[in-house]
């Protein structure tokens, strides 16, 4: 059955998504603040709206379609990773508060968007408390290239997606400084580990995280130069400067905006993340990447745990 959808937000993700949803024969308006079109006109008689902005874009992009009368049967998927930095909200409370009676779905998962739009198959999960509407959603982008499965641990999705972009910098810096495997391995197993321990501190479940938007999306973004958060810690250990990398970044890497607020939050509450730390110091100048590996290395010798501080 044709769905009608709108995706708000013609970077790479939200583009990949939109021809995904067109290929599965749905009537699909890309839209941006680019676009000719008026906002309100293309939201219409609409089944589903994918938000696909960056986190700095989801407040405004939110407040502008609740002056508009949408339908309470609308569907809105979140494909944003981020954490709001004035309130610390994920994306989806953002739309979930602002849309408190519409289902709200969370769609993260090992989606580089590049390789999808080449063709290569790729899996993702979308998570809902409304498993109806995740059905829906799935149904819309599934295919013989695409898989999609569905989980009611929306957090946890939602975190997984938003949390791998730190580590995916670490990773980045890693193998910039030439570490090796060894390194590379530890690294993200730890990394995992204080993703785990983040998450669960939040609400999420554990069993998400060994997912496709967790461990998944990890393996992923933090092994392939097509990661803009991966790009960003590599060239930092190469020796070039936070604002040069950001200026000749193609897109946002949401990863930098995120260690602050995820470092500042996990101050707040007493939860240990000492990689994130480390990140954090780093892209604010603090640290060196050499001395953020040492300071890792050298931190107190402890039994191995994914829960415990």
């Amino acid at each position: 059955m044709e769905t009608k959808i709108t995706v708000i937000g013609a970077g790479a993700w939200g583009t990949t998504l939109a021809l995904l949803a067109k290929a599965n024969g749905h009537q699909v308006c890309l839209w941006s603040r680019q676009s000719s079109a008026n906002l309100a006109d293309v939201l219409v008689d609409v089944d589903i709206v994918v938000s696909a902005v960056s986190m700095k874009g989801v407040r405004p992009v939110v407040e502008q379609i609740r002056s508009f009368a949408v339908s309470k049967q609308v569907i809105f998927v979140t494909a944003t990773k981020g954490l709001d930095p004035s309130t610390t909200c994920t994306p989806s409370q953002i739309w979930q508060a602002a849309f408190p009676l519409n289902p709200v779905v969370v769609l993260a998962g090992p989606n580089l968007s590049k390789e999808i739009q080449a063709g290569l198959p790729a899996a993702t999960v979308v998570g809902s408390s409304d498993l109806a509407a995740a059905k829906i959603v799935q149904t819309v982008f599934n295919s013989n290239r695409f898989r999609v499965y569905t989980n009611d641990d929306w957090l946890g999705v939602e975190l997984g997606g938003t949390l791998k972009n730190v580590m995916a910098i670490a990773a980045g810096a890693c193998d910039g400084l030439r570490l090796g495997t060894n390194a590379k391995a530890a690294l993200v197993t730890r990394g995992l580990a204080e993703i785990i321990r983040i998450g669960n501190h939040w609400g999420a479940k554990t069993d998400t995280f060994y997912g496709l938007s967790g461990l998944g999306d990890l393996l992923a973004t933090c092994n392939s130069p097509l990661s803009r958060n991966y790009q960003v810690g590599y060239e930092l250990a190469i020796g070039k400067k936070l604002p040069e990398i950001l200026s000749n970044l193609e897109g946002t890497a949401e990863g930098v905006n995120t260690s602050q607020v995820l470092v500042a939050l996990a101050n707040q509450q007493g939860i240990s993340i000492p990689i994130s730390a480390q990140v954090d110091r780093l892209l604010k100048g603090e640290v060196t990447p050499l001395a953020a590996v040492e300071s890792l290395m050298l931190r107190d010798v402890k039994p191995e745990t994914y829960l415990p501080q």
